[in-house]
């Protein structure tokens, strides 16, 4: 940890974020509590609470909630003055069932996890292309779900729609049924039923229509940028804008965050668990991590099984050693994230093809 020069003994800061104020707690080497406050969730409250902090002593380092919502402004402010970050996570319910909740008592507790070296995690910097790619995906997503929520609401009123109207769209494929119902002509008197239902057809049929220009928008908007961040990412195989994005949104504009492949894989959840006992010697898949970048790499391994002679020869082997689907796909997944590891965080001539099948088992 970097720490800036100040007269006064070390110190350590931590801090329980909110939407309108931050309180801010200091503790001395052995930990002691020194002093706490609440602050606006400002530009000059940031400051404020810096400045704070600072007048205790030498401050070492500072640890915050919530560092990827309510504090990632706070993240950005104290990283650029010079000041450690550290992530913290909130407290179990088993300590707070103990110890109570309140503002100064997280705050407290935020500032013990660092230094104690319980929480040592590096938040996401925010503030490069990477950031850019998270916030446009975050519109593309919910553009998606918004897209098949009209299309699922489109076939559910065809199923009960008059059947002169259901027999004109039958057997239509997706696009040409949304052109067909986007061109009805519902008519003036939307108190009959197949009126009305004409109309309720048209107006998902032309939401769904801008919804697909949106998305398309997007992906123009978006695939750029990734190519940008991350080009060799894009070239292994499998491994497309939408994959793409998705691992770069969770390693975030500074993966020299995660100090090897194991601690990406554990993010992205496909480190295996052991599940042994006795003579039985297995692992078995994780659920934890970041589900969304577990996908990602749930794709690509899909990709690869079906379109790649060396995974697929990977996966014929591993099935006649007596390893089922599951755990074939676990072993590929954790093979996938280190050639993703080392497309973030390794310089052109330090990256590798995809020649680990063998050590990924």
């Amino acid at each position: 940890m970097t720490s800036m020069t100040h007269d006064g003994p070390q110190i350590t800061g931590g801090v329980d974020t909110h939407g309108l104020t931050h309180h801010a707690a200091v503790i001395d080497q052995i930990g002691r509590h020194l002093a706490d406050q609440e602050f606006p969730a400002t530009i000059r409250g940031y400051r404020d609470l810096l400045d704070w902090m600072r007048t205790h002593g030498t401050l070492v380092a500072v640890g915050a909630e919530g560092t990827g919502a309510y504090g990632a402004e706070l993240a950005r402010v104290l990283t650029a003055a010079g000041v450690t970050v550290i992530d913290v996570d909130r407290p179990d319910r088993k300590t707070r069932r103990m110890k109570g909740k309140s503002d100064p008592i997280d705050a407290y507790a935020a500032a013990m996890a660092v230094l104690s070296g319980r929480a040592t995690g590096i938040p996401k910097s925010r503030d490069g292309v990477v950031e850019a790619v998270r916030v446009l995906r975050t519109a593309r997503r919910s553009a998606v779900k918004a897209r098949t929520q009209a299309m699922n609401q489109i076939r559910g009123l065809l199923v009960a729609a008059p059947a002169m109207l259901r027999e004109q769209v039958t057997g239509l494929e997706r696009a040409v049924l949304i052109r067909t119902l986007a061109r009805l002509r519902p008519g003036d008197d939307l108190s009959r039923p197949p009126a009305a239902t004409r109309a309720a057809l048209r107006r998902l049929a032309r939401r769904h229509q801008a919804l697909d220009e949106e998305i398309t928008e997007l992906d123009a908007e978006i695939g750029p940028l990734v190519k940008q961040a991350a080009p060799a990412l894009l070239e292994l195989f499998g491994v497309g804008s939408e994959t793409a994005g998705q691992l770069l949104a969770t390693a975030g504009d500074n993966p020299e965050r995660m100090r090897s492949e194991g601690a990406f894989a554990h993010l992205a959840g496909v480190t295996p668990i052991p599940a042994s006992s006795g003579r039985t010697h297995r692992h078995r898949l994780n659920r934890g991590g970041d589900r969304a970048a577990n996908n990602a790499l749930h794709t690509i391994v899909l990709t690869r099984m079906r379109f790649d002679e060396r995974t697929r020869a990977y996966v014929e082997r591993r099935t006649k050693e007596g390893l089922n689907k599951k755990d074939i796909m676990r072993c590929l997944k954790r093979l996938v994230a280190r050639e993703v590891y080392r497309a973030l965080t390794s310089t052109p001539t330090e990256r590798t093809t995809q020649t680990d099948l063998t050590p990924a088992a």
